[in-house]
């Protein structure tokens, strides 16, 4: 009987390991952890250690009291509003900005990004002073419909939505432009109406990319500090937003209230974008199929 042995290279590479083409794996990998590690987890760490020390029953009472409770409604549900508001006419930039072509295009792309490059404390400035009682647009509602803007969660809702248009719109033009036509072609010649084929065809091929829009203006929104306390009022149970409330903790040296406050809003903020993100994939995988 002949025995053939196997060559020593192959009988310590691991069975399950394979090859890859770009070399340099384990150490990008290793910087990639540590860098996060250092960035993201560790300070996230030190938050949910520092709220710890109040034991679960002070967290709760911390994060369960009737004006925890009201700024995180007015955080959450705002920007659950905004991010809606820029989902509907973010994709209507993006869908103008691809489709047509007119006097001024490069300019209105330009503009779109002016939230990006704009300090959050101009912006709040501007906003309200733009929507105040006497202000240009804030007098013409208050005159004639009785709307009051400024100081009011609608202001609120008014900063956010300016704050996240962008993440809609950047995220959505790419994909729109590398949508091929020769499907919206196909679709024509076999007799789909445009109503038939924007929803059957363009929507479904967008949806991830729309949704991953909404979760970023909604995420940008529950954080946002700069452009919300000019134009909030900040009354508590009414205008006061969960960054607000944390900033007032702090400043009367309850850091451990404060670190409270911050850990419940990171952990609805978690679940709240790991349903988005999941929902995202699926929708990826059923248009694939």
């Amino acid at each position: 009987m002949t025995v053939i042995n196997a060559p020593a290279t192959a009988l310590r590479q691991p069975f399950f390991k394979k090859p890859s083409i770009l070399p340099g794996f384990g150490l990008t990998l290793g910087f990639t952890l540590s860098y996060l590690g250092v960035l993201v987890l560790l300070p996230l760490a030190a938050l949910v250690v520092k709220a710890g020390g109040l034991g679960w029953v002070g967290f709760w009472t911390a994060v369960t009291s009737p004006r925890v409770l009201a700024a995180f409604q007015v955080s959450f549900g705002l920007s659950f509003v905004a991010a809606l508001v820029n989902a509907v006419f973010g994709f209507l930039v993006a869908w103008v900005l691809v489709r047509y072509d007119f006097p001024g295009r490069r300019l209105v792309d330009a503009l779109v990004d002016l939230p990006f490059a704009l300090p959050t404390a101009v912006a709040g400035i501007a906003l309200s002073a733009l929507y105040a009682p006497n202000g240009w647009v804030g007098k013409p509602l208050n005159d004639l419909f009785g709307l009051k803007v400024a100081f009011t969660p609608i202001g609120i809702a008014v900063a956010l939505t300016f704050i996240g248009l962008p993440f809609v719109v950047r995220t959505v033009q790419p994909i729109l432009q590398d949508l091929p036509p020769e499907e919206e072609e196909a679709a024509a010649s076999l007799g789909a109406s445009r109503l038939q084929t924007f929803f059957s065809v363009i929507m479904p091929a967008l949806l991830p990319a729309l949704v991953t829009g909404f979760a970023l203006s909604f995420a940008r929104g529950v954080g946002e500090y700069g452009s919300v306390i000019f134009i909030a009022g900040n009354m508590p149970g009414l205008t006061e937003i969960l960054p607000l409330l944390i900033v007032i903790k702090l400043e009367q040296y309850d850091y451990v209230g404060s670190a409270a406050v911050g850990t419940a809003m990171l952990l609805v903020s978690f679940l709240m974008l790991l349903v988005l993100n999941l929902l995202q994939q699926w929708m990826r995988s059923r248009h694939a199929r």
